[in-house]
């Protein structure tokens, strides 16, 4: 099994992606932390589940103590909650702005501030984290979003040039998904569905499955010599 003996920490696990991706990873071996707002109830024994909001910098050093001390070390952090509260630029209101920017691009540095030290200490570890096709292109509506995916792409590069000196094997990647299918789109029309697919050279939206995957990959061995990348998980997205 490709994460046979990890132990993984993903956040937003409680749904959609996340949650594909914590099932994915115990099956191929690992323990996971899975981390969320919300409740959420696993039927693999090996995914345990923490409710953690990742703006709760003093609850999650609680967990990253906790998740050590129990299991005796941090592999692989997966940094996927994320939030959306769209508004053109004239329309968008600072509450919204802050929130979006506290949970997908300071919750990103707060999950990695916390865990990176055991990693170093260890002298290994992966670190993934979710960016999205708005990060490199840009959206209508997502001048919050778009800032948020786009400074993890920045976040991503540095953290691979700085955890990486003096010899340290931890790894920093981010996935950039494009149009998916998850618990977010299902409340989108069937009409504006149809239209993203549309933008795709593959012409359909992808699925939950499909960026776990990437993760999958990412978090394993097999991407030993794979850092500081932007790994598109889009169907050949045409902005």
């Amino acid at each position: 099994m490709r994460l046979q003996d990890k132990v993984c920490i993903i956040t937003g696990a409680g749904s959609g992606i996340g949650r594909t991706a914590a099932e994915l990873f115990a099956k191929e071996g690992a323990t996971v932390i899975a981390c969320d707002v919300g409740d959420a109830v696993y039927d693999d024994p090996k995914i345990h589940f923490y409710k953690l909001d990742v703006t709760d910098r003093a609850k999650i050093a609680e967990v990253v103590k906790e998740v050590v001390e129990k299991f005796g070390k941090i592999d692989v952090l997966v940094n996927n909650a994320g939030i959306t509260r769209d508004a053109l630029i004239q329309k968008m209101t600072e509450e919204d702005w802050d929130r979006v920017i506290n949970v997908n691009l300071k919750g990103v540095f707060n999950m990695t501030q916390a865990v990176v030290p055991y990693m170093l200490e260890a002298g290994k570890g992966s670190i993934v984290s979710t960016s999205s096709v708005v990060g490199i292109y840009g959206n209508i509506g997502q001048t919050n979003y778009a800032a948020t995916k786009a400074g993890i792409i920045g976040m991503t590069k540095t953290w691979a040039k700085e955890f990486a000196r003096k010899g340290a094997k931890i790894r920093v990647n981010a996935v950039a998904p494009g149009f998916i299918r998850t618990p977010m789109t299902e409340k989108v029309p069937e009409k504006i569905l149809t239209e993203m697919a549309e933008k795709a050279s593959l012409k359909r939206l992808g699925e939950a499955i499909e960026v776990a995957n990437v993760y999958l990959f990412l978090a394993s061995d097999e991407s030993s010599y794979v850092t500081g990348q932007v790994i598109g998980v889009d169907g050949g997205l045409i902005m």
